[in-house]
């Protein structure tokens, strides 16, 4: 299946479109459609226009398009670029411009990729809905009344409204493939160190990755090789190893083992295990031997991720304190009621839930009890998956253990909203790259989506078999919502 990129690219290098006309139809259709989906916070008319018009210049020059070369796209909210607002989502940074711009924005714009806008997010990337953004929740394009999904909604509201053809999120503990499944999208989370990180807003350093949300597998690979370059202002920075995973997508997978393991089915709704089965008996049927085995330890998975993610989040949010940039509190009579009420006011209960969880794990008498013991807990996680690998070639289970839920439902049951992260969570914790990908619609309609886990710097590995799976059932499966531009 043709993806959304080569197609606009072939339009533009044929003048059967120019830039500005292509940049224009999007502008107009986030004028009309957003105000439902609610997923960008912050548009960039005039940026989108002035790299449209660049490019238009080179193609009237003659010269060849780079492959995201004049592709409206968008980025979430927690990636940094100069001159214009990221916030997070958050009251304690409105109003902070950055004065650099993130690695994948640099590389991106070297391509004249065209920014229609920043997009919603959970704030400070913590949350599964979007609802704990400071703008309100983005809606599900396939229905309003439910959401988009977190942390990455508003991208993956704008990718699945037709709003943008791609867009960057960040997954911490499946940020981007879950808003992804929400939304009957592709979802790459690539491996940890594969894209910089340099320029994204930390929520959890040793969990977060940057990565794409698209419409097609052939789109999410070609954003992949595109930005996972080596980046020396990232120390965890390994660039991606091998060949551009785009060329990866025609090898047929004939004989290619595919792991299930049976805890990533425990406790998943059923028309979501029956919705995975029959993707299952595709890759059979595509010739994928399938081998099924136990990986008790993924039981861990959650309060591993819950401890460790909060204990990071507690020392990374720690700069916010109203003195050197973003929101401050008016009344204060001292420096240290200044900061405190800074943080109580800025700061959603979300965030602050999680501060207070991470700052208990870290503190003394209790260092040893949870912090310590989850970390020896995340290297017997890494080493499950290692054994896995030498079973399979990849791993499959579902993306989400339900379909998206309605608007709301954080608030009515917040723990409910953490178990969404059972499947995801895992894949972060041992630093492996995994992809979502849609695999059928529930009663409502709503999309389903399954995930693909390879071993470290597999992301071809992955790319491919949900390449060969997307192919084989087609159009009815990979869909996006009725509305925004038509491409």
């Amino acid at each position: 299946m043709e993806g959304k990129i080569k197609k606009i690219s072939r339009m533009l290098a044929s003048k059967e479109i120019s830039c500005t006309e292509l940049t224009q139809q999007y502008l107009a259709a986030m004028e009309r459609d957003d105000g439902k989906l609610n997923a960008y916070v912050n548009r960039t008319p005039d940026a989108a226009l002035q790299a449209a018009k660049a490019v238009d210049q080179k193609i009237a020059a003659g010269e060849a398009l780079l492959p995201l070369e004049g592709i409206p796209m968008t980025l979430k909210d927690n990636i940094s670029t100069k001159g214009i607002e990221t916030t997070c989502c958050s009251k304690i940074l409105k109003g902070y411009v950055p004065i650099y711009d993130a690695t994948v924005w640099e590389i991106l714009q070297k391509q004249n990729a065209v920014l229609l806008g920043k997009t919603n997010m959970d704030e400070f990337a913590m949350g599964s809905s979007c609802e704990t953004s400071c703008f309100g929740g983005a809606k599900n394009p396939h229905n309003l009344a439910h959401v988009a999904g977190g942390s990455s909604g508003g991208v993956a509201s704008a990718v699945g409204g037709n709003l943008a053809v791609y867009g960057l999120g960040s997954d911490t503990g499946g940020s981007i493939r879950q808003p992804a499944s929400f939304c009957g999208l592709v979802g790459l989370k690539p491996t940890y160190g594969a894209v910089s990180r340099y320029g994204l807003i930390a929520y959890a350093s040793s969990f977060d990755q940057i990565g794409p949300i698209t419409s097609t597998v052939e789109d999410a690979a070609l954003v992949y090789d595109a930005i996972s370059l080596y980046d020396e202002r990232d120390s965890t920075s390994s660039g991606r190893k091998g060949a551009p995973t785009a060329q990866s997508l025609v090898n047929p997978i004939k004989g290619m083992k595919i792991g299930i393991a049976k805890e990533y089915f425990e406790g998943i709704r059923d028309d979501v295990r029956t919705a995975v089965e029959e993707a299952i008996r595709v890759y059979e049927s595509l010739g994928a031997e399938i081998v099924h085995f136990d990986m008790p330890s993924l039981k861990y998975s959650l309060p591993v991720y819950y401890i460790l993610a909060c204990a990071e989040a507690s020392s990374n949010l720690g700069r916010y304190d109203g003195i050197r940039y973003g929101y401050r509190t008016d009344h204060y009579a001292d420096r240290d009621e200044m900061v405190c009420k800074t943080r109580s006011e800025g700061f959603g209960e979300e965030v602050k839930r999680r501060i207070l969880l991470g700052t208990y794990v870290l503190s003394s008498g209790y260092y040893d009890a949870y912090y310590k013991k989850a970390q020896n807990l995340r290297g017997t996680l890494v080493h499950a998956f290692e054994d896995a690998f030498q079973k399979c070639d990849v791993l499959l289970a579902p993306t989400v253990p339900m379909t998206a839920f309605p608007q709301n439902f954080t608030a009515q049951d917040p723990v409910e909203t953490y178990l969404t992260d059972i499947c995801t969570v895992p894949v972060n914790i041992a630093g492996l790259p995994a992809v979502s990908i849609p695999c059928g619609s529930d009663a409502a309609g709503l999309p389903i989506g399954m995930q693909l886990i390879g071993n470290r710097f597999c992301e071809g590995t992955i790319l491919n078999a949900a390449y060969q799976y997307e192919t084989a059932v087609g159009e009815h499966v990979f869909r996006t919502a009725d509305m925004g531009v038509s491409v």
